[in-house]
């Protein structure tokens, strides 16, 4: 039987039978099918190496600038391989600025060999500036234009001179028609960020035409602008203290001054096309006219507002430089480079933080010391050597925008994540640097502008988060003893607040040591507050009881009247002047108790009881904004939800913006000390926003070219009536704080001697309040004033950027049913 099994492919006769026949010569013949060779395309080849040129430290640069331009030197006859190049290299000029300068030296030393490749990358450049400037987009015209200036050496005559030239005459015209323009500001600020690359390129003799441009702009960048001091992120603490803003086209035309007076070294610009000294690219027969291009005028605002841009680092002070300082113009050219690719790359915060991290493969090898280099050590580098950080520098220019007034260019959730991801990629590097920024932020807290505090502490909370909410709170100890009111107490508070809406308050409490355990209280670990009412020692607490008992069952709106009228009928018997107001108290705070599992929980009961809600404030303003009280004394431990449960009924139109501002500023205010909590900052915040963002709908639905005669009237009868509620939502604001800053509040004025101290902080948080929303005010008016000018009613606003506030959670900003309202849909919203 065992034969029988083997021969028939038993357990081991299976196994035998099955193997492959050998053969003597196995050994030395590989008989195995050859898996066909793969070769990439040529043009997918060129891609590949063109999209990682510089990227890797571990690779020369100037021998991937040779691979790449040989690859299209000798496959210059194949349409898709030149089509790929050139079309490739003008897309990572807009797309990676960082890169511009080894784009620009493999052109250069493709040109000798071949001048044609080189003159049709400059025609489709000039192009693209072309439509560039005729659009608006004015970093686009920047950085094509310092595209043209790395290739100067290329250009026949002047170069780009001229063309800087016809920008200064537009920014002369526009400073001449007005003297609070911005569009002028960026036109000389392009002039300057492109001025050290001219001079940087293998272009000489051109230091008499940059001089000569430096002192035509010096009027216009040395003029301060009208808004300067309203975007001042210092403005100074209550005693007064306070730093001069500092301009940053001023601080650029100063530095390329003395950078003039030093034969132009600008050392921290790469100079890759140095690399060919064999080839003799300054050869007239190989140089190029730069085609015509054409200056609009008057020039197209574009979709960005243009604001005067003020220098703001977080590592001044230090006692061994890691950043360049303000004199040195290295400051500004990497500012701008890194601010550029941080905002033009916001779709992916990966790749974002990858540029960011390998920052010193982009600029001359002596400009950073090496990565993660402890702060420490950087005292012992030999004297005359730079003691730049590059996670330094990449982490300021994020902080810089993240901090940018009147608003960042994106959500602030998107800087947020940039420094999320970046800290993820190299710990080493930057969770230091950040620590460092923490501090000087934190030191600065009482000096800074409320709404970058406000900024910075929803960026901590939220970096804590991702980070298993650890920080060196010891260092902050002797803070806790400090009263409420204290800029750095009040922040500190917000900021354990925010981390408490991001996870628990036992997590939370878990996190910090011993003094600061009492800054968060037992209340807080209670996932559902009370019913208040079920205390039979609570006023109203038998037909509040009720109320909750006929909502729970989802009786109909009818059968609540019965306790309703009981509710008012005790409360006029006790003399109250508007006795809805007990009652709402009593119907909202059961909605609240009935929704308090989820936010979808509270949604339902809103829209249950959306009907009888919208009643009640059409009845009685009391009552309105009885309704805020109500849901924010329900959440009173966790003041967070209640500023969202208000923020959706402002949404489903229940309460008005100004009965929400009303509600913050004077029945909640007192001497002030309303002023001091964050989330009353948020509240009037976020409605002040979805205000302002209604009129911007309007203004850019208005301006959207081809609209019928009828609709335009409509929309601007509408754009009227919400710009006069804007103006009163502003000027409640406005006279509300007025008395706390000038101390002539009721509760102050009868004060006694012995509390002044106090009283004069409070009137600081009056002032730094006032300070926010005249700003706001200030700018939502410029803005609407230049979208509805003349020369922007032709733009197409359908690309157009609406130049969105956030809220302090970064939220964008609801429409009525509680989804992100888009602009396609902004004409339909509004008519």
């Amino acid at each position: 039987m065992a034969d029988y099994d083997r021969r028939n492919g038993g357990a081991r006769g299976g196994y035998n039978n099955n193997r492959k026949r050998r053969y003597r010569d196995d050994d030395e013949l590989d008989r195995r099918p050859q898996r066909r060779r793969y070769e990439e395309p040529l043009h997918l080849k060129v891609r590949k190496q063109l999209l990682g040129v510089a990227e890797s430290p571990l690779k020369r640069t100037d021998e991937e600038i040779s691979s790449i331009a040989k690859l299209v030197v000798d496959n210059n006859d194949d349409e898709e391989i030149r089509r790929q190049y050139i079309d490739l290299s003008l897309q990572i000029v807009v797309e990676q600025p960082f890169k511009i300068p080894f784009v620009a030296a493999i052109i250069i030393v493709v040109n000798p060999q071949k001048p044609e490749v080189g003159q049709e990358m400059l025609t489709k450049a000039a192009k693209a500036i072309q439509e560039y400037l005729e659009a608006g987009d004015w970093r686009e015209v920047k950085l094509v234009l310092r595209f043209l200036a790395c290739l100067q050496g290329l250009l026949e005559e002047d170069g780009v001179f001229p063309l800087l030239e016809e920008l200064f005459s537009r920014a002369v015209d526009l400073q001449t028609a007005s003297s609070e323009d911005s569009l002028g500001l960026e036109l000389v600020k392009i002039i300057l960020l492109t001025i050290p690359y001219v001079m940087a390129s293998s272009a000489i003799g051109f230091e008499e035409r940059a001089l000569a441009l430096l002192d035509k702009t010096d009027i216009i960048a040395s003029t301060p602008h009208a808004l300067e001091a309203l975007v001042n992120p210092y403005p100074g603490n209550d005693e007064g203290d306070s730093e001069e803003p500092q301009s940053t086209i001023n601080l650029l035309q100063k530095q390329l001054q003395a950078e003039a007076a030093q034969s132009w070294q600008l050392a921290c610009i790469p100079r890759p096309w140095n690399v060919t000294k064999e080839d003799d690219t300054t050869d007239a027969s190989k140089k190029h006219a730069l085609p015509e291009i054409d200056v609009p005028s008057p020039v197209a605002p574009g979709p960005r507002p243009m604001l005067p841009e003020i220098y703001f680092s977080v590592y001044a002070d230090q006692d061994v430089e890691t950043v360049p300082s303000t004199s040195d113009v290295a400051s500004s050219i990497l500012r701008d480079s890194l601010v550029d690719t941080i905002n033009i790359l916001d779709y992916n915060r990966n790749a974002t933080a990858k540029f960011l991290i390998d920052l010193d493969c982009y600029f001359s090898a002596e400009t950073f010391v090496k990565r993660a280099t402890q702060f420490d050590k950087l005292r012992n580098v030999e004297e005359g050597r730079s003691t730049w950080k590059p996670e330094d520098v990449a982490v300021d220019a994020v902080f810089s925008q993240l901090l940018q007034l009147p608003m960042a260019e994106h959500k602030l959730v998107y800087y947020h994540s940039v420094l999320t991801e970046a800290c993820k990629i190299a710990p080493a590097a930057i969770a230091p640097s950040l620590g460092r920024a923490i501090r000087w932020l934190y030191k600065n807290v009482d000096g800074m502008d409320l709404e970058l505090v406000y900024r910075f502490m929803d960026w901590f909370s939220h970096h804590l988060s991702n980070f298993g909410f650890t920080w060196k709170w010891t260092e902050w100890v002797d803070d806790v003893q400090l009263p409420l009111v204290h800029p750095k107490k009040a922040f500190m508070m917000g900021a354990l607040e925010k981390e408490i809406r991001l996870s628990f308050a036992a997590r939370i409490r878990g996190t910090l040591p011993e003094p600061y355990q009492p800054l968060i209280s037992e209340a807080k670990e209670k996932d559902t507050p009370d019913f208040k009412y079920n205390s039979d020692q609570t006023l109203y607490s038998e037909p509040a009881q009720e109320v909750l008992r006929r909502l729970r069952a989802k009786a109909p709106d009818t059968d609540l009247q019965t306790p309703f009228s009981t509710i008012e009928e005790i409360a006029g018997s006790l003399g109250v002047t508007d006795p809805l107001v007990p009652s709402t108290d009593a119907y909202v705070t059961a909605i609240c108790f009935l929704g308090s599992k989820s936010l979808s929980h509270v949604l339902s009961q809103i829209e249950r009881c959306k009907d009888r809600l919208l009643s009640i404030g059409a009845q009685s303003e009391l009552a309105r904004r009885q309704i805020i009280t109500s849901v924010m004394d329900y959440w009173h431990e966790k003041p967070g939800i209640g500023v969202n449960v208000v923020d959706k009924l402002l949404n489903y139109t229940i309460l008005t913006p100004i009965s929400v501002v009303l509600w913050a500023l004077n029945d909640q205010l007192g001497k002030g000390e309303g002023l001091v909590l964050s989330h009353v900052f948020e509240m009037v915040s976020s409605t002040v926003t979805k205000v302002t963002n209604r009129v911007r709908q309007i203004v850019v639905a208005r301006n959207q070219p081809g609209l019928p005669g009828d609709q335009v009237t409509i929309l601007d009868e509408t754009l009227s009536k919400e710009r006069e509620e804007m103006g009163k939502l502003f000027a409640v604001i406005e006279n509300s704080l007025v008395g706390v800053a000038g101390g002539s509040v009721d509760d102050m004025a009868e004060s006694t001697d012995q509390d002044l101290k106090g009283e004069a902080v409070l009137r600081g948080w009056g002032g730094r309040w006032l300070r926010v929303f005249r700003r706001k005010m200030a700018v939502e008016e410029s803005w609407v004033q230049e979208m509805m000018s003349p020369t922007v009613q032709g733009i197409d606003a359908s690309g157009m950027e609406m130049g969105v506030e956030q809220n302090g959670s970064g939220e964008a900003v609801l429409s009525e049913a509680g989804e992100e309202l888009k602009e396609d849909d902004a004409l339909d919203e509004i008519l």
